[in-house]
């Protein structure tokens, strides 16, 4: 049976309210939020928001961020969304209404851009797309004035609206990057969502050493060849170096996720040796996330 939204456990839900202009940026918004760990929900209708916070606290493992997208283009959208608010606030729920908008020459051009009709335009006498702007701003007026947090992307990139969305709802600082180290076998293929690719071929092959051959990189007596083998330390050393570098990078263009695929003739020895170490080295800075996966280990 799914909670009342009285219970202690409710009580530590986080509900944000994403609404705004039409073209100023709801969509990235929602994007923004589910790499931070938002739950993300398009246009739900009102009456269900608490029965929505009631099986997502009953849920294994539980929702806690809870961001819903609103708009005038939804036949759910009233524009009482204050009100709404307030309901969840007297319940417990920790409540932020989130709202985007941008001047008329931007939202104009934006339309253009995108060749969409703007929601609101076949409602006005004259169809146009100022006349439906013009429309959506006064409809929206009191639910800007109630709002929690304003942005306006006039003139703002797709990477400044990421860094103001990460600040206001990132939890107390810079969401971590998700760094996948992927050992594979060139044999079987280099791995298609690869942002990097390391070749260790140039290294001694374990397979044919026979004491080695049936261990894999796992282990540490393969490990330790591997790394002993001259050239592997530096080699590790300056792969650190060009992740570091490019992982500055994508958190400033508001990238999130990274691939890094480590690859050796089969998967088993030289490429599973690196990526454990490597992904020991960069497990090592608080702001990555790290996780080291082996692709083709045991198809041999």
């Amino acid at each position: 049976m799914a909670p009342d939204l009285a219970d202690d456990a409710a009580r530590k839900v986080e509900v944000v309210i994403v609404t705004g202009l039409s073209g100023a940026g709801r969509g990235t918004a929602a994007r923004v939020l589910e790499d931070l760990g938002w739950y993300v929900l398009d246009n739900l209708p009102p009456e269900l928001i608490r029965r929505m916070i009631e099986l997502g606290v009953s849920a294994d493992p539980p929702i806690r961020r809870l961001a819903l997208v609103m708009d005038v283009r939804s036949r759910f959208f009233t524009g009482n969304l204050s009100a709404v608010a307030e309901q969840l606030r007297a319940a417990g729920v920790r409540t932020r209404v989130l709202f985007l908008e941008a001047s008329d020459d931007v939202l104009i051009r934006r339309f253009g851009f995108a060749r969409r009709r703007h929601p609101l335009q076949g409602e006005s006498a004259d169809g146009t797309l100022v006349a439906g702007i013009a429309a959506e701003r006064s409809r929206l007026a009191s639910v800007k004035t109630a709002a929690d947090l304003v942005i306006d992307t006039t003139a703002l990139s797709v990477h400044q609206l990421h860094r103001k969305l990460e600040e206001a709802y990132g939890g107390g600082g810079p969401a971590a990057l998700q760094i996948t180290i992927q050992s594979f076998g060139f044999k079987y293929g280099v791995p298609l969502d690869a942002d990097m690719v390391f070749d260790l071929r140039f290294l001694p092959n374990p397979h044919w050493v026979p004491e080695l051959r049936e261990h894999t990189g796992q282990d540490a007596v393969v490990s330790d060849y591997v790394l002993s083998r001259p050239g592997a330390e530096d080699y590790l050393r300056t792969c650190r170096h060009l992740i570091d570098l490019t992982t500055n990078g994508y958190r400033q263009e508001g990238k999130r996720y990274m691939t890094v695929a480590v690859g050796c003739t089969g998967g088993k020895h030289r490429s599973v040796a690196i990526a454990e170490a490597l992904g020991e080295l960069l497990g090592e800075a608080s702001e990555n996330n790290v996780r080291v996966v082996h692709r083709d280990l045991g198809r041999e």
